[in-house]
């Protein structure tokens, strides 16, 4: 069997800290290291969150509470115009993934070639169809849904007449390889006659790499500068060499 390159996505995600200078490091990283494009997620933290959550207590670089953590973690409209020409300057694409109503207006804006549907999202109906209406290919996530989530997702996205693609996911950080359940991939390729990628939260490239030979079509891994920083996603994340391993070994797979 003929393996094909997928199309390779570099996950920042929330690994830039609020900080732009991190951002574009790292936007830079994914460049040299041969991905496609990077991805960012965007909140309004007032509707993804409730006020009881954001006042709770919690310690970080921004202060002493949950509301001054997730404001630290969101960039700015001029932060983000940054990033669009940065990414344009770099030759690579980028796209984020919207967690709500707002922050997927407030994508529009830069006209990006693709959606992403974060696995927390694939419940929410609405936003769903909000998002297909849009009418640009989009990449969704499978991870905590049931089937029935999924079959509700893919016909929102049907009736639209949006071009998407699953992603199969496990929601652990790190994942252990031995949850990867890889076996997933080819059921959702069946069941849904479409294509299905992966999106990784795991230590190292075996299992990325593994997923290849199910013939999947995207690959997600979120990325770092280094994997000690602070963050939820660091250590789930690859630094500049397994990124640099990843397409290395891909490399070899599909030439």
């Amino acid at each position: 069997m003929k393996i094909k390159k997928p199309f390779l996505i570099a996950e920042i995600g929330i690994n830039h800290n609020g900080d732009l200078g991190i951002a574009k490091e790292l936007i830079k990283t994914a460049k040299e290291a041969g991905f496609d494009a990077v991805k960012f997620q965007k909140r309004d933290i007032n509707l993804v969150y409730s006020k009881e959550i954001l006042d709770t207590p919690r310690e970080s670089p921004w202060g002493t509470t949950t509301r001054q953590q997730k404001e630290g973690l969101e960039l700015s409209l001029d932060e983000y115009k940054e990033i669009d020409n940065y990414c344009k300057n770099q030759k690579i694409l980028w796209f984020a993934s919207a967690w709500d109503i707002n922050s997927l207006v407030f994508l529009d804006q830069f006209n990006l070639k693709y959606h992403k549907i974060a696995s927390a999202m694939i419940i929410d109906k609405i936003f769903l169809d909000e998002v297909a209406k849009r009418g640009k290919h989009t990449f969704i996530s499978t991870g905590m849904s049931t089937v029935e989530n999924i079959d509700e997702a893919v016909k929102i996205f049907k009736k639209n007449n949006c071009s998407f693609e699953l992603m199969h996911c496990v929601s652990t950080y790190p994942m252990k390889i031995e949850d990867a359940n890889l076996l997933t991939i080819n059921q959702l390729k069946e069941k849904y006659n479409c294509d299905v990628g992966y999106s990784g939260h795991e230590n190292g490239v075996l299992v990325s790499i593994a997923a290849l030979s199910l013939g999947i079509t995207s690959l997600e891994r979120h990325i770092t500068l280094d994997r000690t920083m602070y963050g939820s996603d660091q250590s789930a994340s690859l630094e500049f060499s397994g990124m640099k391993n990843l397409t290395e070994q891909i490399k070899k797979f599909i030439t």
